[in-house]
């Protein structure tokens, strides 16, 4: 009888130092998200309290539930079969864009034609549904998409989404109360980017919280007054199923699949490069398994009354710096989850100062931003920059229309002329920002490959570029026949150009001769010191192992 691997009888603790961290981390982080969904529940749709804290944050918790527990499985899995302590399980949490998207885009234009919150609420259940719909058929698309994209398109455009939509806001938001805000950062940077510790072992998260709060609180940013009005709302709430609320959204589905197409594939997307994040970071994940459990999750979630999608989330390099192991996310889900059920989130938001939380989102974010630069061969930095552009880009065009929005006017009644004016190039900032993350990932392979000199490679996805562009599921406002004639020409045009380099080049310099060639350049001023590692060539678009 042979022995018993290893990795089957190895001892998996349940929970290490490293995880309280990461727990405190995290949950801060997903409660920062339920405040603000609610807060947009209540302020912007008007929906009633009640609703909100006994039937939508509940939901929410057993979205939590789903994809946290089915995460930890996975992180345990992962570790017995590679005999590994160190595997960090996938954070997981409400999508923070889809929050803002599904209140502004779906249900507030609903709200106003009708003056009716409830039909407002179950449009965004149905959207929430098809978005779910559309990531498990992601589940099965993903993997291929993966495999033939260059990592630094991916990780590209997931630092365009760290920077744009995940630190721009918490970084203005700490500087409003920066006298609360940046000790806290401070704490964060020293705790999760030193080697030291704190006094008594005391966990990062906990310890700047702590200090954020006491800060608040005595310099007079809190109001005594809010937390006793807050703790009228704690009762318990125990999910239920209502399918007929989702049906009644579902009855006029066709102007919700404008946005839930291309935002489903946003979704399907963001976990893949999330998924190809984690990898970088020493955790491969599979995929279908990842994305299975955000598609669940958003259709489980709508049925149930939330019409936030829930998503993997962007930060496992950052929670695997900070010591998280395979249990965090889990307790993280649990916590957060207790706190729906039982109705607590409008007594911490009254507790809690905004600016002690915030910080945590912002470290995250830097933390992403920074593995696409130092996790990618350098020669591709380049790819990664103009990765990140189209996200910014969507970024500032949700700035530019909410602030013409809060005036009571919209792009087309100030008119292109008006706004360019203004030195305001409007229309091609949104359509930069269209569909932002398939877009990264087009632009960010192209340059990858034509950096390579593959450029056949360059040319398959400028033309996917052409035919997405063409669909308006990148660069465009809507998705239609023909919506994006002048971006195909142009994606078209430069496929045409690269395929007859590619004729004119067949027996030039190959990719491993450039990653040679790169690794050279860059060991040259480091001639005194030890050798770097070579930069591994590109195999199917993406480096090769060693």
């Amino acid at each position: 009888m042979s022995a018993p691997s290893t990795a089957s009888t190895m001892k998996l603790p349940w929970w290490v130092a490293g995880d309280t961290n990461a727990f405190f981390g995290l949950g801060f982080n997903t409660l920062v998200n339920v405040l603000v969904l609610s807060g947009l529940c209540l302020g912007v749709v008007n929906i009633p309290g009640a609703d909100v804290f006994g039937v939508i944050l509940p939901a929410l918790g057993v979205q939590l539930l789903i994809g946290n527990v089915y995460y930890t499985y996975l992180a345990r899995r992962l570790a017995r079969r590679e005999g590994r302590t160190d595997v960090t399980a996938m954070p997981y949490g409400p999508s923070v864009p889809h929050m803002f998207i599904v209140v502004f885009v779906i249900m507030l234009p609903i709200y106003l034609a009708t003056d009716d919150p409830v039909a407002a609420w179950a449009a965004g259940l149905a959207w929430s549904f098809i978005i779910g719909i559309i990531v498990l058929i992601g589940a099965f698309v993903g993997p291929y998409i993966r495999k033939y994209t260059p990592q630094a398109a991916m990780l590209g455009t997931l630092a365009g989404i760290s920077i744009a939509f995940i630190s721009m806001r918490p970084a203005a938001q700490m500087f409003e109360a920066l006298w609360i805000a940046l000790p806290v950062m401070v704490i964060i940077l020293i705790g999760f980017f030193t080697d030291l510790k704190l006094p008594g072992g005391i966990p990062v998260g906990l310890a700047a919280l702590l200090l954020g709060t006491a800060i608040g609180w005595i310099g007079g940013y809190m109001s005594p007054p809010a937390v006793v009005e807050a703790a009228g709302d704690i009762a318990l709430s125990l999910p239920t199923l209502d399918v007929g609320r989702l049906v009644d959204g579902l009855t006029d589905v066709a102007p919700l699949l404008a946005t839930a197409i291309p935002l489903g594939i946003y979704n399907f997307t963001e976990g893949m490069t999330n998924v190809e994040s984690a990898a970088v970071a020493g955790d491969e994940y599979d995929m279908r398994a990842i994305l299975a459990a955000d598609g669940a999750g958003a259709v489980v979630g709508s049925a149930l009354g939330c019409p936030f999608p829930p998503a993997v989330y962007i930060g496992h390099p950052g929670w695997k710096a900070a010591g998280g192991r395979t249990t965090y996310s889990l307790a993280s889900g649990v916590v957060i989850a207790l706190l729906c059920f039982l109705g607590m989130f409008s007594l911490l938001g009254a507790l809690l100062p905004l600016p002690a939380i915030v910080p945590i989102l912002l470290y995250i974010g830097l933390l992403i931003g920074a593995q696409a630069f130092q996790e990618t061969p350098k020669r591709h930095a380049i790819a990664v920059v103009i990765a990140l552009i189209p996200n910014i880009a969507s970024w500032a065009t949700g700035l530019m229309n909410n602030a013409l929005a809060a005036a009571g006017t919209s792009a087309a009644e100030v008119g292109e002329d008006a706004l360019t004016n203004a030195g305001l190039v409007y229309h091609g900032t949104a359509l930069l920002g269209g569909g932002a993350i398939l877009a990264g990932l087009v632009l960010g392979s192209i340059v990858a490959f034509i950096v390579d000199k593959q450029f056949f490679a360059a040319a398959i996805y400028s033309f996917a570029g052409a035919v997405l562009g063409f669909i308006g599921l990148i660069h465009a406002e809507q998705v239609g026949w023909n919506v994006g004639g002048q971006i195909a020409l142009g994606y078209a045009l430069a496929a045409i150009v690269l395929v007859l380099f590619g004729l004119a080049t067949r027996s030039g310099t190959t990719a491993t001769e450039a990653a040679a060639t790169d690794e050279e350049a860059d060991a040259a001023p480091e001639a005194a010191k030890d050798a770097e590692p070579v930069a591994a060539p590109i195999v199917d678009g993406r480096p090769a192992t060693a």
